[in-house]
């Protein structure tokens, strides 16, 4: 059973205040940070991942959650970096849970993580159906954060992107005026663009796009 206390503690002893202070306001102070920079962190984390890459994805979960519900940032990393390590074993629990995540303690750089690297690669292995209904469960949804997700979770699919699933998404939220929607419509078109520049700029041509969308979107066209 992979014990998460441990690797709290590890990380607290490692904290830093004076490099908390300056993370914590590069984050808009949005989060407390210990004050741990992603290489110490990652090298202090080593025998922990390696620890839970041995157990049952349940333990796994259990851990997620208890770090999440922590205050400082640098344990919401460490949860993620914890699913990170289990992708063969994800299951329909793990998909729940990177969903909770998105909702929970958001801002861009937890969301945009997940987004791309947890719940693209596990709605890549489902059924086009299944990924389809999610997108568009997630592109009507209230929470803001779920509708970035729903436009950005297919950023590393290249020639494997649901064209028509990308194209309607982007046009839905065309008209937004919220900044990390206009901002997540313009990198995903423009991450697709260098598998299909063409598709990309013919969508641009007949898709009325807010000026930020549009740039970011064009920018390598």
């Amino acid at each position: 059973m992979f014990q998460p206390e441990p690797l709290i503690n590890t990380l607290r002893q490692a904290a830093n205040p004076e490099l908390a202070s300056a993370m914590s306001a590069y984050m808009k102070h949005h989060f407390p940070f210990l004050g741990i920079k992603k290489p110490e962190r990652v090298e202090l984390l080593k025998p922990f991942m390696k620890e839970a890459r041995a157990c049952p994805i349940e333990a796994i979960h259990h851990a997620v959650n208890t770090l999440w519900e922590l205050p400082e940032r640098e344990f919401h990393y460490t949860a993620m970096g914890l699913l990170d390590q289990m992708k063969k074993q994800w299951n329909a629990d793990s998909f729940a849970l990177m969903e909770s995540l998105i909702t929970r303690k958001s801002w861009w750089d937890t969301v945009d993580h997940i987004a791309a690297n947890q719940l693209g690669p596990y709605l890549l292995r489902a059924s086009t159906e299944f990924r389809r209904k999610t997108a568009e469960r997630w592109s009507k949804h209230p929470n803001m954060w779920l509708n970035r997700t729903a436009l950005l979770f297919q950023l590393k699919y290249k020639a494997q992107t649901d064209t028509a699933l990308l194209f309607s998404l982007a046009e839905a939220h065309s008209a937004s005026k919220e900044f990390f929607i206009r901002k997540a419509i313009g990198w995903a078109l423009r991450q697709y663009a260098y598998t299909a520049p063409n598709e990309v700029r013919s969508f641009l041509q007949r898709t009325p796009l807010q000026a930020l969308s549009f740039r970011e979107a064009s920018k390598h066209l």
